[in-house]
């Protein structure tokens, strides 16, 4: 069985330089850090994100499983579970759900295969919880379309957090079926819809985007021609702070630039050193 540890300790970020790739030059204006540090308060249940928050936890274990029912229901959730991939799906089926914490090996059908189809549509928010901790499992959680990956045992708290993060970033993109403020964007000849996760070269080939390349593109392609921080990239694409997600921003921005520069002949997304990135094209709000 695996454990649910009652407490977390506390880690110290860890920062890096990322590797320059050009030379450096001074860089443009600063956007404002999204990093929050959060106090023993923001542990306590929070009533603009959990009122109506429906959470379905897919997990065969079924003591951990009842654990973080037990804990997520005394921060205010609704919280169904489910020991199967066919059991997930007869609650999905029968009622809205807002996050999906999905574990990967369950019995019969696995999680990736409910990861991969809830990914194709305007559904839930997806953490994936596994006992493995490669970076080429992590690496594939996020490739189907997971918001997130933890490793086992999760601290409740830890839990949580990234439940709470996930939700805000569901409340900040509005409601399911809406179109967002902000559909779709020209850039350098690339065309991107958000609504579709689809990006489109200037030769007219299509492009698939992870839900991490969709959102760090996004927030870079707001802030066209100013730094936006590495702090900030990893908030978008994991909700927390940047010393629980590793080098998780360096994986999206390498393979987003690489299906950028594919299929263009000028470096869009820059890194500057010890700063952030930023994508320098002029950029058309549709």
């Amino acid at each position: 069985m695996i454990g649910f540890p009652a407490s977390v300790a506390n880690t110290t970020p860890a920062r890096r330089r990322d590797a320059h790739r050009g030379p450096l030059a001074a860089p443009p204006p600063m956007t404002r850090s999204l990093l929050v540090c959060h106090s023993p308060d923001a542990m306590t249940p929070d009533a603009s994100i959990t009122e109506t928050a429906t959470v379905l936890l897919v997990e065969d274990d079924d003591v951990l499983r009842r654990e973080m029912a037990g804990y997520l229901g005394a921060q205010g959730y609704a919280v169904r579970q489910a020991s199967t991939v066919g059991a997930a799906r007869e609650v999905l089926d029968a009622r809205a759900v807002d996050v999906v914490v999905l574990d990967v090996n369950l019995p019969g059908e696995d999680g990736l295969s409910l990861c991969r189809q809830l990914a194709r549509g305007d559904g839930p928010a997806i953490l994936m919880l596994s006992a493995m901790g490669e970076p080429v499992d992590r690496i594939l959680g996020l490739e189907l379309g997971a918001d997130d990956y933890v490793v086992k045992p999760i601290p409740p708290r830890e839990l949580l957090a990234r439940v709470k993060a996930l939700l805000r970033r569901r409340s900040a993109a509005g409601p399911p079926g809406k179109n967002p403020k902000r559909n779709t964007y020209a850039f350098a000849g690339f065309r991107l819809d958000l609504a579709a996760r689809q990006l489109t070269a200037p030769g007219g080939t299509l492009l698939l985007l992870t839900r991490g390349e969709l959102a760090i593109l996004s927030l870079l392609l707001d802030n066209a021609r100013s730094v936006v921080s590495r702090e900030d990239l990893l908030t978008v694409i994991r909700g927390e702070a940047a010393e629980t997600v590793g080098r998780g921003v360096d994986l999206h921005i390498s393979r987003l630039r690489r299906k950028i520069e594919a299929q263009c002949d000028q470096e869009l997304i820059k890194t500057y050193r010890g700063v952030g990135y930023v994508l320098d094209a002029k950029v058309v709000v549709e």
